[in-house]
């Protein structure tokens, strides 16, 4: 593949995502990328929360595509499961309450689905990676708290482990940066066998 074809300053990754946590650790791995916000209907979602990630993705990346010229672009989608109940983001503070009584003390899964879609206009990589969280016991009075600061709204599950939630996660199995909101591990190994960018880290590549 054409160098030209590849990630660069002069040909970056579109993001197709609205989220500052996903901008933020893109910009740590030094890839260089542009958000451009894709909002999709969650309609037809299938119900399988891992299916149902991979489909918002390649939703939010096809959404993008139509709009961008010939760029890599990754879409991705995050989900909270606990049991068999898939929590999104809380609508209002009562919301927060009910899903973070739900986590204390007991383990969840964070999966993130992603989708790349090449500089040709379809995919060439769809992928869903899975974390085990635990949290530890907690009390009224410090879910209380920590809704009143305000982080748990605007993310799935209603808290932010590389925020002041952090504080609530007891252990954690697999990619910390999957539950941020995007599994940078897997994502850069997809870019590099797809071609998007020769080799990483990507200092001597630009």
């Amino acid at each position: 593949m054409k160098k030209t074809h590849r990630i660069s300053p002069e040909t970056p990754l579109v993001l197709a995502s609205a989220s500052p946590r996903r901008r933020e650790l893109l910009a740590q791995a030094g890839i260089p990328f542009r958000p451009v916000a894709s909002r999709v209907s969650e309609e037809d979602m299938p119900r399988d929360p891992t299916r149902g990630s991979l489909f918002l993705a390649e939703k939010k990346a096809r959404r993008v595509s139509g709009r961008t010229g010939p760029f890599w672009i990754v879409g991705a989608d995050t989900v909270v499961v606990a049991g068999r109940r898939i929590l999104g983001k809380p609508a209002d503070s009562d919301d927060a309450r009910r899903m973070l009584s739900q986590l204390e003390g007991r383990k969840h899964r964070v999966i993130t689905g992603f989708c790349i879609i090449g500089p040709s206009g379809e995919p060439v990589h769809s992928e869903a990676v899975t974390t085990h969280v635990r949290f530890r016991p907690l009390t009224g009075r410090e879910i209380d708290a920590y809704i009143r600061t305000g982080e748990p709204f605007g993310k799935a599950g209603g808290y932010a482990i590389q925020g002041i939630g952090a504080f609530m996660v007891e252990a954690i199995s697999g990619s910390y940066t999957n539950v941020v909101g995007l599994p940078l591990c897997a994502l850069i190994r997809a870019l590099v066998a797809a071609g998007a960018i020769a080799s990483f880290p990507l200092a001597g590549d630009l």
